[in-house]
């Protein structure tokens, strides 16, 4: 394949007939959406390389999911901002958004569709459509957009890949899609090694073709070129922001219409319908996984812009003497909540240097700016805000990253986010999908029950492993991942993605088990622990300081206990034979931002520091406990 990196901004033909609909065939613009770890950066690392877009040198050394430039992102093992790259295909450029494949980063695939002619769906050879899967798949079908079906991973020695497709045709009359939709086109591919055909082959077999070739012509077929009217003005709708060290923010927006040049006035329409006259000091164009600079850009180019310090997703650039501003992208509503504030521990200060309301709240309006799926709002305190988003990944990634920001946080259990439809209230329901041993459905179903599952499908491959898909309330979700894993010792796969609204479920009682608070301040010892290591879990180690109202471990019954894990050993002249004897401590549970959210009950937060993540009660003396629960009692 060619492997010239030219400038992307080629001259468009002229034609003379004003009005006219054309099209620009030196581009195409794609996304590739999938489900969670279905390979999607692995493919685009694989175009990259196959493109020409490095030198022979720099992709020997080239670092495998390179579009994943996060260290959360490459920590985690998954997507979480869209990014988008350029590739060359003889005269023609293709633009590439990978976006992410967990469901609570679905505003990001929302804002790539928008950006975008059509898309790859990649679907595992083992694992079929997922949840996640009918998520993209219905935002594309909807966008109207051509979808071409790549299987992936087909090497996989439990590859299935007729029944997959199957499943998928499936999805696709689930979806109510038309025929011109079902009539997709499909691919057969192994990412990993970089190979593609058009040619089934059989499970557990890599494609026959050597190369991404067939997958880059079978694209050019399929995904129609970008389309244009002539003479229309400029209309540019800006998708996505980035920052520069050296040239401030940048907006990254789709060219509908006209052409936009670097220094051009152009004309800022604002979601809120006021307009302002600004100029482009600076137009980039993407080439592979870098930006250069470019004098113009036309209809169908992917651009960056800088020069406009306050532009925001949704909003247009266009002609100022013509300005025709372009529909606002809405993404859906969030359906998860946690409230956000500074840390009143009696151990803040100690490791953030971030401390203080005003810092937090301006992160928050910053995170506001580039996330359109998340919402901040007041609450009754003045240093405390709650954030409402599509899931606990996403909440729990923003909180993550002010963490790492040298922030201190308080962070309160996360809620569903209720609706009131028809005078009744109603509450935000998941699809749940299960893939898990044969010998754990008795428990599975007991553990959905609890939580008022609704079982949707239930199917046994015939291999060991069985499928379920429920329908459960979010509300039951919450904590559920850490008690899923346990009961399938850690072999089960669970997925999940919003699925609509349906009336209140009642009360649910998702945690049986209590908690261990700390009854004093101190730091904690061996002697104490190992007595109380009987009792339950402990979450602290030996040495570390700890406060009243503090949660030092899980109680194995569903009460609350007051301990005291800073208890010493009392020293005596008495000796006996086993008085010198080592004590033997079972090691703790280390706790994650998100295994710690899940714990959480109703009275109980998170602490949150950079140096580390502790569970506390809301009210941490006895007393003020006590008093709650009495109110609750006669309330």
């Amino acid at each position: 394949m060619p492997t010239s990196t030219e400038s992307t901004t080629t001259a468009i033909e002229t034609v003379p007939t004003t009005g006219e609909v054309r099209s620009r065939a030196d581009r195409r613009n794609i996304a590739i959406i999938a489900h969670v770890d279905h390979g999607k950066t692995t493919l685009v690392d694989a175009m990259l390389r196959q493109s020409g877009a490095f030198s022979a040198h720099a992709s020997e050394d080239l670092t495998d999911r390179v579009m994943d430039s996060m260290d959360l992102e490459r920590e985690k093992g998954i997507t979480i901002l869209a990014k988008n790259t350029a590739v060359r295909f003889g005269d023609t450029t293709v633009n590439i958004i990978d976006t992410p494949g967990h469901a609570d980063f679905g505003g990001e695939v929302e804002r790539g569709l928008a950006m975008v002619d059509g898309v790859l769906l990649l679907v595992d050879a083992s694992e079929g459509p997922l949840p996640q899967t009918r998520f993209v798949l219905r935002k594309a079908l909807a966008a109207r957009l051509p979808v071409i079906l790549v299987i992936n991973k087909v090497d996989r020695s439990d590859a299935r890949i007729a029944e997959v497709v199957d499943e998928t045709y499936e999805l696709f009359l689930d979806l109510d899609a038309d025929e011109d939709q079902i009539d997709f086109p499909i691919a057969y591919c192994n990412a990993k090694l970089g190979r593609a055909s058009m040619t089934r082959p059989n499970d557990g077999d890599s494609p026959d073709s050597p190369g991404l070739k067939p997958l880059f012509d079978l694209l050019m077929e399929t995904i129609p070129a970008p389309t244009y009217t002539e003479g229309a003005p400029l209309q540019a709708l800006v998708t996505n922001l980035d920052a520069s060290p050296y040239l401030g923010r940048l907006a990254l927006c789709r060219v509908h219409n006209g052409t936009i040049r670097r220094g051009q006035q152009v004309m800022l329409c604002r979601a809120d319908g006021t307009q302002e006259r600004v100029k482009v000091s600076e137009l980039l164009v993407t080439q592979a996984l870098d930006r250069a600079p470019a004098e113009s850009a036309g209809p169908g180019d992917i651009i960056a812009i800088a020069g406009i310090p306050d532009i925001t997703i949704g909003e247009t650039l266009a002609d100022p003497e013509d300005p025709r501003p372009l529909p606002v992208i809405t993404v859906d509503e969030p359906s998860i909540s946690m409230t956000i504030g500074v840390n009143t521990s009696p151990l803040a200060g100690k490791s953030g240097k971030k401390l203080t309301a005003r810092l937090v709240k301006a992160r928050l309006e910053a995170e506001l700016v580039g996330n359109v799926s998340i919402r901040v709002l007041p609450t009754e305190r003045p240093d405390t805000w709650e954030v409402q988003g599509r899931g606990e990944l996403q909440l729990a990634v923003l909180v993550e990253l002010m963490r790492r920001e040298d922030f201190e946080l308080t962070v309160g259990k996360p809620q569903v986010v209720t609706r009131e439809i028809d005078g009744r209230l109603h509450e935000p329901v998941e699809r749940l999908t299960i893939d898990a041993p044969e010998e754990f459905l008795g428990t599975l179903t007991q553990l959905l029950a609890v939580r008022k599952g609704r079982v949707e499908q239930m199917i046994n491959h015939g291999t060991g492993w069985i499928r379920l898909e429920y329908l459960v309330p979010a509300r039951g979700l919450i904590g559920f991942r850490t008690e899923f894993l346990t009961e399938t010792r850690g072999t089960g796969l669970l997925h999940h993605v919003f699925e609509g609204y349906e009336p209140w479920f009642g009360e649910l009682r998702t945690r049986a088990t209590g908690s261990m608070v700390a009854d004093r301040s101190g730091p904690t010892t061996a002697y104490a622990l190992f007595n109380l290591q009987e009792r339950g879990t402990m979450f602290v180690p030996p040495m570390i300081d700890v406060y009243e109202g503090m949660i030092v471990g899980e109680n194995s019954r569903a009460d609350d206990m007051d301990v005291n894990p800073t208890k010493e050993k009392k020293l005596t002249n008495m000796r006996s034979s086993t008085g010198d004897e080592l004590v033997r401590l079972t090691p703790h549970r280390q706790l994650t931002l998100e295994q710690a959210l899940e714990f959480c009950r109703e009275d109980e937060c998170v602490e949150v520091t950079p140096a580390t993540v502790r569970i506390r009660k809301v009210a941490l003396l006895a007393a003020d406990r006590e008093k709650l629960r009495a109110r609750r009692r006669f309330s």
